[in-house]
């Protein structure tokens, strides 16, 4: 089968692999559309990070892996063991690795396993390929008439969603900050208008992100670069500051933004990946008695809660998508793309069938 298979920094081949068998207790999976995140990209510029360079504590592999963690398919097979789904069906993938037995996972946070990893990043397979054998337990079905290219949405909806779990203070009558405006943050838009939000301010410095927010649904935009974020903030919330804020950014001047603009006893909740160490000042957090809190990935409730909100309607994400593309023009037209358009990027999609 054919296979997008990742050898380290700026080198992605599309290459035939074997196809896989399934195991009892997995699924077959054709998959059908498949996202290009941020994470694919910095493997590309600047890897191997995710991807393992020794054997994986739980695939055991090594690079070349396959890439793909963001993505929806139709199940051709299934093993033994498993029931509850269909051949023909479409579903998702949840693409959490974890061991299952160290004290994260124990504790109910198998989504920082001490020795975690992802499907389509830490070996196992991925989705950018013609087929996978993932875990029954990882797979979700789609509602009937969910397109899979929303399907292939639901990973990245499913980080911002988790990300709600570290505030479950917020309400209809919340005024809430989220700070940047890429994949994430605009996906924290959405699950926020699903929650009812009905005042959320963006902090974006790029004017094509600054429509995105505003298309899904901000209520006031602000550019850090030309604005005093935190006087805009203050206006709006009549001098009290927001009840909670996301930093989707990760950048230095993000943070301390994210601290400066909360309440009095408020909640900052740091959705980003930092890739260096930067200054903090915990006085920042102090003299508020605000809370800091951080969030990683997403468990398999908020892949539940993600599917029933697009089933329902509330989340309506295919404005996500930006660009779809041939699976063989995965490099050219969508790593080196986001590279140097991404920020006319939100979401593309790559097309395992086209």
């Amino acid at each position: 089968m054919k296979a997008a298979r990742y050898y380290g920094k700026e080198d992605i081949r599309i290459e035939q692999i074997p196809e896989p068998s399934v195991r009892p207790g997995q699924v077959k999976i054709a998959p059908a559309f498949v996202g290009l995140c941020g994470t694919d990209l910095h493997e590309y510029l600047g890897g191997p990070n995710f991807c393992p360079v020794n054997h994986h504590p739980i695939t055991g592999e090594t690079i070349p892996v396959t890439l793909g963690h963001e993505f929806s398919g139709v199940i051709t097979e299934i093993g033994p063991g498993v029931t509850g789904f269909e051949v023909g069906q479409a579903c998702a993938v949840q693409p959490t690795l974890f061991c299952g037995h160290c004290a994260a996972c124990k504790h109910g946070a198998e989504n920082v396993c001490h020795t975690g990893g992802f499907v389509g990043l830490s070996g196992g397979g991925g989705g950018l390929s013609q087929a996978i054998c993932v875990n029954a337990t990882h797979v979700f079905a789609l509602p009937e008439g969910l397109e899979l290219e929303t399907g292939a949405l639901v990973e990245p909806l499913s980080v911002a969603w988790h990300a709600l779990s570290a505030a479950p203070e917020i309400n209809p009558a919340s005024i809430v900050l989220v700070i940047g405006g890429g994949p994430i943050g605009l996906a924290m838009v959405l699950c926020l208008k699903a929650k009812g939000v009905e005042k959320i301010v963006v902090s974006e410095v790029a004017a094509s992100r600054q429509n995105f927010a505003r298309q899904f649904g901000a209520t006031q935009v602000v550019n850090p670069v030309n604005e005093d974020v935190t006087k805009a903030v203050l206006a709006i919330s009549n001098g009290i500051g927001v009840d909670v804020a996301f930093d989707c950014a990760g950048v230095p001047a993000s943070i301390k933004s994210a601290c400066t603009c909360v309440k009095a006893k408020g909640s900052v909740v740091n959705v980003a990946i930092w890739e260096k160490e930067i200054p903090f000042n915990p006085n920042w957090v102090t003299w508020k008695e605000c809370t800091f809190r951080s969030v990683l990935g997403y468990k398999r409730e908020d892949f539940e809660a993600v599917i029933e909100n697009l089933r329902t309607g509330a989340i309506k994400p295919n404005g996500m998508i930006t660009a779809k593309i041939k699976f063989n023009n995965v490099v050219e037209d969508g790593i080196k793309r986001l590279i140097s358009d991404k920020e006319n990027q939100v979401k593309i999609l790559v097309d395992i069938n086209a």
